[in-house]
Parts: structure tokens; C-alpha cells; sequence
């Protein structure tokens, strides 16, 4: 079965194309500027030359036409024709209360989601998109959603309520959710499958560290806490994003600053973070450089977010009364050695012992950075969100009642 991954975002949409019988990505690219008359195209097969195309894309439509174009182009596909697509799985951010696990999509999977639109109102509008994009061009392709949000759903009530009048949450849902569930969800698997022990046995803690970054406890398989909240923007400093502040930082900005709701709400989550301490960039590779070449805000930003970093590992060794392997994920986390150590070198008490070799090494496998002597281990296991998404539409496909009659058929 080959399974198409859509990933939309309001003007951009990426795509991986997996054949599931390999699990092997056959093809993958994304559309940029979309709405625009210069929109671009980019589209990637293994052993192939990178290959880009500007042309007007003025919607998510016409976008996802473009890419079922590229992918059966008698030169750069690799389909004969669009019938070649069983199934299409989608990345949703916010599923709320509403969604614990993957779902095919039907009407009232739709409805749902546009309930959501408040939520998550960046994110959720545009996943809608690319639904509607392909329903009109697959029509009769099976689609299904996969939240960021609903492998946190088994968190406790202790851990997911605010200390606020409860008529908020029975009235407006005012909670923590939690995202990048996906990526622990895969990740938290692939990390028991390294240590070679039963996930139900393990007490994890997952640093989930990009751009927008977070950690997760992860008890016995399911995730008990996570640093973001009911939105991305609390939990840990990020590129770009504050994390962690007093709210009433909100209203005296605005009084003192004569600032509206909105202007702050940008503030927070596009000219914060990183950005903001160092002045210099949200990429974290350029702090490190900025930093290592002796500059004074680059360095406090990247103490800063290591530190917050230490400080959510900490809490989560309490919070589960132990921990088994902290593991580091993501773009950041995969690739950052001197983050890795920063963080490291403050968890002596719980017995870490980096292996400073083993953490300068790279490689998209699953790895140990701590001695051999450690009493905790110390992980780095590659994040792959995608299959984890064609994963979910596989299974979920096959088991509907018309699949299994036609397989059994067979």
C-alpha cells in the first residue's frame, strides 16, 4: 500500500510519499508560498537530483494537484498514476478532549476539527485545507488524521488542570494538552526497542528539542506530563517562543507598553525566545557559533535554554519518582552536541556521565551518550513523525470492513 503524508501549514504543505509493505519513502518535497504567483515546488527521490518549480499556486488545491502531478511525472514520479495513493494520513495539531488516537476521516471527524479552530487557530484552519484539498482530488482515496495532541490524553488530571475556576474547563475546555505527541509517540517506542525492555517497565523523559521545543514524562508507555500547555507557547524557551512566564507579565506589557492582546500574543510567540535574549537569530546553530566566537547576549540565551531544559528534567524525575533514560530528539536535540552537554553536565546527581566521543558522534540510528559507568543512560533517538503518521493511516485502512473483504478476497 502506498500512503501519502500531508503536512499543511496555512501558505506551505509537506508531503512524504511511503510505500508500507517497505516502509520506505518513495518520494518527498513541499509547496512554499502558496497563494502567491511565485510559489515553488520542491520534490525529492533517493538517488535523484533535488528538483524545483516556481509557478502560481494561489491555493492548497491547486497545490495538492501540483503534487499529485509530481508524483506520477513521467520523469521525476515514481507512480504510474494517482491511483497508485490507497490512502492519504494527515498531521492535525489540536484534537482536544475529542481525539486519544488516530481516526479515519468522516463528516463528523471534520466537524470536530473546525470545533477546534479556537484552539488552535494557526494550525488547525490549515490542516482543514489540505483535507478539503485532496478530498476534491482523491475523492474516493481513504483519509485519515493523526493529532499532536492525543497521545496526551492519558495524562492524569493532576497534571493537565489549571489552578484556575473550574467553570473554565467545563465551559471552554481550558486546559493543558500538550503536543509534538506524535514524535514521543514514536520516539518512545523506538527508544524501548533500543534498551531492549518492555515499554509498560519504563520511565522516560523525552526532550523534544526544535524550534518549538518541549519534555514529556513518559510512564510506563504513556505520557503522564509534558511542558506545553494548552497551547505551544508554555514549558521550555524555544526559538522563538518565551515558554514558561508570569502571566501578569501580559497585562502590565500592555499597560506600560500601550501594547494590544494581539501585539503581545505576537510577542510571545514570534519575537521571544532565543530570538529575543540574543538578538541575534532563533536557529540555534547561530547562537552556538555567535556564542563560541565570544559574544555575551548569545551565550546567556543559549544558558537560558539549556538550563530551562535541566530544570524540566528534574521536575519529571520527581514527578515519576524516578527515571530510566532521558532522550533527546528532534532537530536540536539530534544535532546539537554542545546542547546535549550543557544540559549533561548539570545532572551529575542523578548519575549521568556523558561520554563526550559518543556525543560528538552523528548517525540516524539510536545511540547512548553516556559511559559505560553511568548510572543513568543518556539517549539520542531520531525522530521520524512522518512514518509514524503513514503508520497510523496503514493500520487504520486495512482494518476498516471493506479492506479486509478485499483482501481476504485476494
Amino acid at each position: 500500500m502506498n500512503v501519502l503524508v500531508i503536512n499543511s501549514g496555512s501558505s506551505s504543505l509537506k508531503y512524504h510519499l511511503y510505500n508500507m509493505e517497505k516502509e520506505e519513502v518513495l518520494a518527498k518535497g513541499r509547496v512554499e508560498r502558496i497563494g502567491m504567483d511565485s510559489s515553488i515546488l520542491t520534490h525529492e527521490v533517493d538517488h535523484e537530483p533535488e528538483m524545483r518549480e516556481v509557478s502560481e499556486i494561489l491555493d492548497h488545491t491547486t497545490a495538492i494537484k501540483k503534487v499529485l502531478d509530481m508524483l506520477t511525472h513521467r520523469q521525476y514520479g515514481v507512480l504510474t498514476n494517482i491511483n497508485d495513493i490507497q490512502a492519504v494520513g494527515h498531521r492535525v495539531v489540536h484534537g482536544g478532549e475529542s481525539f486519544s488516537e488516530s481516526v479515519l476521516i468522516d463528516q463528523s471527524v471534520k466537524l470536530e476539527i473546525r470545533k477546534l479552530f479556537d484552539l488552535a487557530p494557526l494550525h488547525n484552519p490549515a490542516h482543514m485545507m489540505g483535507i478539503m484539498a485532496v478530498e476534491i482530488n482523491l475523492p474516493d482515496v481513504p483519509q485519515a488524521v493523526v493529532f499532536d495532541t492525543a497521545f496526551h490524553q492519558t495524562m492524569p488530571p493532576k497534571s493537565y488542570l489549571y489552578a484556575i475556576p473550574t467553570v473554565l474547563y467545563r465551559k471552554h475546555k481550558i486546559r493543558r494538552y500538550g503536543f509534538h505527541g506524535t514524535s514521543y509517540d514514536y520516539v518512545s517506542k523506538r527508544t524501548a526497542e533500543f534498551l531492549e525492555r518492555p515499554m509498560n517497565k519504563l520511565k522516560l523523559i523525552i526532550c523534544h528539542i526544535g524550534n518549538g521545543a518541549s519534555c514529556a514524562a513518559i510512564l510506563e508507555g504513556k505520557s503522564y506530563d509534558t511542558s506545553m500547555g494548552m497551547t505551544p507557547l508554555e514549558g521550555l524557551m524555544m526559538g522563538t517562543r518565551s515558554g514558561d512566564l508570569d502571566p501578569a507579565i501580559v497585562p502590565y506589557t500592555i499597560n506600560k507598553e500601550d501594547l494590544t492582546l494581539n501585539e503581545v500574543n505576537s510577542m510571545l510567540n514570534k519575537h521571544s525566545g532565543l530570538l529575543a535574549v540574543s538578538g541575534i537569530s532563533s536557529d540555534m546553530r547561530e547562537i552556538v557559533e555567535a556564542m563560541n566566537d565570544g559574544n555575551e547576549a548569545a551565550k546567556l540565551a543559549f544558558e537560558m535554554y539549556a538550563y530551562r531544559i535541566r530544570k524540566y528534567i528534574g521536575a519529571y524525575v520527581a514527578a515519576m519518582d524516578g527515571v530510566d533514560a532521558i532522550v533527546f530528539t528532534a532537530g536540536v536535540g539530534e544535532n546539537s552536541a554542545q546542547l546535549r552537554k550543557e544540559v549533561c553536565q548539570g545532572l551529575t546527581f542523578f548519575g549521568v556521565e556523558l561520554d563526550e566521543e559518543r556525543n560528538e558522534v552523528r548517525s540516524s540510528e539510536p545511540r547512548r551518550i553516556t559511559t559505560k559507568g553511568s548510572k543513568l543512560s543518556v539517549l539520542v533517538v531520531p525522530t521520524n513523525e512522518e512514518l509514524l503518521i503513514a503508520r497510523d493511516t496503514y493500520q487504520l485502512v486495512l482494518n476498516q470492513p471493506a479492506a479486509v473483504e478485499s483482501i481476504s478476497n485476494e
